[in-house]
């Protein structure tokens, strides 16, 4: 079984699909998942898949935007040898593999009229025949289809079947972009964010900066959690600081080094929207009557003051982490990197 582990969100929106992806896996009818590039079709597929009656058997994808006319409908439903010139043997198609499984097909509205056609009679009397073939093969697989696209107007003009649609929408699971899931973006930046810091070996993630949660609140995500995942990896990785939260998100590795002065960076002063979105976490000002008289060791001073915040967030919470995290604006996660950072507690985490 394939792990779902960025299936990650708590906002209304989120779980609503969850919910629906949830009971509709018990029903053993063709699906159609409608959602921009991105937001995670083919996961809510799996969920359905592994949920359902079907979960110990195949699952088989497709993506039907990869493959030219001719080759989808060979890729679907196999072919004979001598079918066309180089089918030297037999071909197992994709409904064949998923036989009593489930067989997700990506990007459906560019699949050709011609294997729509066909498609439709799997549905519906679950028939198919190889290419070159005369043999009816019978089909015991259930169909999830995906697509960004607006099938209701393509079959208006022609370019999808009208009868298929019908079939496929039995009920529809809308998967909404993230930037209507704002509760959720700082979840997930999180969550890529440790994964890449395990990747490069560090012990924790440090978190990010006030301005660079700004910065991944108010950019729009066109590409949706795809380019949230590789923004975050992008940006941890340049970073490259273990010690120091993460203060600039880079959204566009294309431009060259020499523009980024002219380009607007997570680090600016905070703007009214920026202020509205965060308004529990100000910026603190620091007057000079609490500095440190210099010449100092900045780094070692940074350290005392981390342990002193930290020990007194534990005090004030009766030393139970999660509520000491909560009160430092971290996640449980990254105070416990801190707290083995210190050597302030055992490796074991107290919660009473």
């Amino acid at each position: 079984m394939q792990k779902q582990d960025n299936l990650i969100g708590e906002s209304e929106a989120f779980l609503s699909v969850l919910d629906t992806a949830s009971r509709l896996a018990s029903l053993n009818r063709p699906l159609l998942i409608l959602g921009e590039r991105g937001t995670g079709k083919e996961l809510i597929a799996q969920r359905i898949h592994y949920l359902s009656k079907r979960w110990d058997q195949p699952l088989v994808t497709l993506n039907c935007a990869a493959l030219s006319e001719g080759v989808i409908d060979s890729e679907l439903f196999g072919h004979e040898a001598g079918a066309f010139t180089g089918a030297k043997g037999r071909h197992q198609g994709r409904f064949e593999r998923a036989e009593d499984g489930t067989l997700f097909l990506d990007e459906l509205a560019t699949a050709p009229l011609g294997v729509q056609e066909k498609l439709l009679r799997v549905i519906e009397y679950g028939e198919y025949e190889r290419v070159g073939g005369s043999k009816t093969c019978q089909a015991n697989v259930r169909l999830i289809c995906a697509t960004n696209a607006d099938l209701p107007q393509l079959a208006h003009e022609g370019k999808f079947r009208s009868d298929l649609l019908d079939r496929l929408a039995f009920d529809i699971i809308h998967l909404p972009p993230l930037r209507e899931r704002q509760e959720d973006i700082l979840p997930l930046a999180e969550y890529y964010a440790v994964r890449m810091c395990r990747e490069m070996g560090y012990g924790y993630f440090s978190g990010f900066t006030y301005s660079a949660r700004r910065a991944l609140l108010e950019y729009t995500w066109p590409g949706n959690i795809r380019e949230l995942k590789n923004v975050v990896e992008r940006s941890v990785f340049r970073h490259s600081q273990e010690d120091i939260p993460v203060d600039e998100i880079i959204t566009d590795p294309f431009t060259p080094p020499w523009q980024t002065n002219n380009a607007p960076k997570a680090d600016l002063a905070p703007s009214h929207t920026a202020a509205a979105i965060d308004t529990n976490n100000p910026p603190t000002v620091i007057s000079d009557s609490s500095l440190p008289s210099l010449p100092i060791d900045f780094r070692q001073w940074q350290q005392q003051q981390e342990v002193a915040v930290i020990q007194h967030a534990l005090k004030q919470s009766q030393f139970n982490q999660r509520r000491a995290a909560d009160q430092l604006g971290l996640s449980y996660h990254q105070l416990r990197g801190l707290l083995r950072k210190y050597q302030l507690v055992g490796s074991e985490p107290s919660n009473k």
